[in-house]
């Protein structure tokens, strides 16, 4: 399977109000629950206070279109890398699964992966 990384580090914040984010910004992630707002956005891009804040992520995304019958995908590379104590944050849009490792553990990340026979495209 391959993984392809994208090329920006990331963050995953908190904010108070949806209005606050400028929707023009990609790659974006928005979860709007009754109990918060959480933004997954390139780093660089924030321009907003927040009330919480995660900064030095990487993602990895998984290439191609899955379809919704697959099943274990996203397990499968969150056990690889929970079995090497590298902590995730999954996202899943219609199409794809991501994977956020924090940038201290993406070299340990991509070499866990490379060797259960993921390629990964820089």
């Amino acid at each position: 399977m391959l993984l392809t990384v994208l090329s920006e580090e990331f963050s995953v914040i908190q904010v108070s109000d949806i209005s606050m984010i400028d929707l023009a910004i990609s790659p974006l992630f928005i979860g709007q629950t009754t109990d918060e707002i959480s933004v997954v956005l390139p780093t660089k891009a924030i321009t907003v206070s927040t009330l919480n804040r995660e900064d030095y992520w990487k993602v990895f995304k998984i290439d191609g279109v899955l379809d919704f019958s697959l099943v274990g995908i996203l397990a499968k590379l969150a056990t690889i890398l929970a079995e090497q104590s590298i902590s995730i944050f999954a996202l899943s849009t219609f199409n794809t699964d991501y994977i956020l490792v924090k940038t201290a553990d993406f070299e340990e990340a991509k070499k866990v992966l490379l060797h259960q026979d993921y390629q990964i495209q820089e």
